[in-house]
């Protein structure tokens, strides 16, 4: 409901002049005074700055200066006010009121800052610890969040895990990098290893007893079946035979030639020790016994040569059989004419003959004996014959170059190396018989 404006009202109290009317603002042009002395927000003063009145334009009270350009409030009914002329401000009536007007002004606009006075600095007092769940006076506070040990700031503290089984309740003491640093040196899954191995003999024990069908099945269930024993046995076997192959071959590449070599060397000692004695071997020698020591300076030999070539009493202990039996007898050294023949191995147990195939025609072979000294030069070889081919044991062997009787020498040997499948032939034609009165040979000297 819209109240009655107090110069329409005609109600018994008063009418116009009970609520101030005209006469309530002294006259014309009172109440537009009024409101222009009502406080302007926008011009308000700082705090602690005094209050200035604003001025009042000329054309409502006499006395006071109108800026140029003001213009002056207006309202509905009236005439809207134009712009003042390019006219010459009006002066206040008194120099007093100006000067007071001035001084109004600077002080309005005066900075009221103040150079603050200097503080000592005071060092904080130390403030006690106290429970985060209590409060002084028993008062109940919330407790106080956390570090963070990565990034050192407040943060809002994890939710609680529940355990894993075999981890304690009670998390590792520290941040979260320290329960990281944990983790790596303890290992991530080692408690819950160490947890399951203890709960195994506790599960066990809670099984239901196996019935006595039922023992049976896992106990024949864990035997192993036949075709399981039987390539177990075949892997054994494949073990050992492979082991035993292995010492055989290390045995015969490289034992036994260290065996052969020790007799041998053993056997050509105890000879030169009987020459030197002055003890004289029969005309003929039994199987096995040394007569003489072979010596090929190119291939560096020396070898004791014993009668008959038996594998296990001659060849297999590195001396160089000769060939004094059977359909294969040959001539001794000191024959006036014949051929002197050798055998001995190529491969392992000592291999004397191994390098013969280096000899060139012209290279020096030497047999030594009791008395003389017995010279050959390598005349032709035969690389390869089969080993029935005797013919190469002749008095004038097939197969050289020799056309008449002579003193001749013949070394035969297994090829190729490590087999036994044919026979290579080297011959040789005496230059020279020595007596060891005269001394060693040039080929044995140089």
């Amino acid at each position: 409901m819209t109240a009655l404006r107090p110069e329409r009202d005609s109600s018994p109290y008063g009418g116009e002049a009970a609520y101030g009317g005209a006469d309530a603002f002294e006259g014309a042009g009172g109440f537009e005074a009024a409101v222009d002395r009502l406080a302007d927000p926008l011009t308000d003063p700082l705090p602690g700055q005094p209050r200035t009145e604003q001025p009042v334009t000329a054309g409502r009270q006499e006395g006071w200066y109108e800026p140029e350009g003001y213009a002056r409030d207006w309202y509905p009914g009236q005439d809207q006010p134009q712009p003042p002329a390019q006219t010459p401000p009006r002066q206040p009536r008194h120099a007093a009121q100006a000067q007071t007007q001035t001084q109004t002004q600077q002080q309005s606009y005066a900075p009221s800052y103040e150079e603050p006075a200097a503080v000592p600095y005071e060092q904080p007092a130390a403030v006690p610890y106290e429970d985060p769940g209590t409060a002084p006076y028993g008062q109940p506070v919330a407790p106080a969040l956390p570090l963070d040990d990565e990034t050192v700031a407040l943060r809002i503290p994890d939710a609680p895990e529940k355990p894993r089984i075999g981890e304690s309740a009670t998390p590792a003491p520290g941040g979260r990098a320290a329960r990281r640093k944990a983790a790596r040196r303890h290992g991530r899954h080692g408690g819950a290893q160490e947890a399951s191995e203890g709960l195994e003999p506790a599960q066990k024990g809670a099984e239901a007893p196996l019935s006595r069908l039922e023992a049976r099945r896992a106990a024949r269930a864990r035997k192993p079946s036949a075709g399981v024993v039987a390539s177990r046995v075949i892997g054994e076997v494949f073990i050992t035979t492979g082991v035993l192959m292995l010492l055989f071959v290390t045995y015969q590449l490289w034992w036994s030639n260290v065996r052969a070599h020790q007799q041998a060397g053993s056997a050509a000692h105890h000879l030169q020790e009987d020459w030197a004695k002055g003890k004289r071997n029969p005309g003929t020698f039994s199987p096995g016994q040394g007569f003489a020591i072979l010596h090929i300076p190119k291939l560096d030999v020396v070898a004791p040569i014993a009668e008959g070539i038996s594998k296990t009493k001659v060849l297999d202990r590195g001396m160089v059989g000769h060939y004094g039996e059977g359909d294969t007898k040959t001539a001794m050294p000191d024959a006036k004419s014949g051929n002197f023949g050798l055998a001995g191995h190529r491969n392992t147990h000592g291999e004397p003959f191994r390098y013969i195939n280096r000899l060139k025609p012209g290279d020096r072979i030497v047999v030594e004996t009791q008395d003389d000294y017995y010279v050959y030069e390598m005349t032709s070889i035969l690389p390869v014959t089969p080993p029935s081919n005797t013919s190469v044991l002749d008095p004038i062997p097939r197969g050289s170059t020799f056309t008449e009787p002579g003193r001749y020498i013949t070394l035969t040997t297994c090829t190729p190396e490590f087999t036994s499948k044919y026979r290579m032939i080297v011959w040789g034609k005496m230059v020279e018989d020595r007596p060891r009165s005269k001394g060693k040979p040039d080929a044995l000297v140089g």
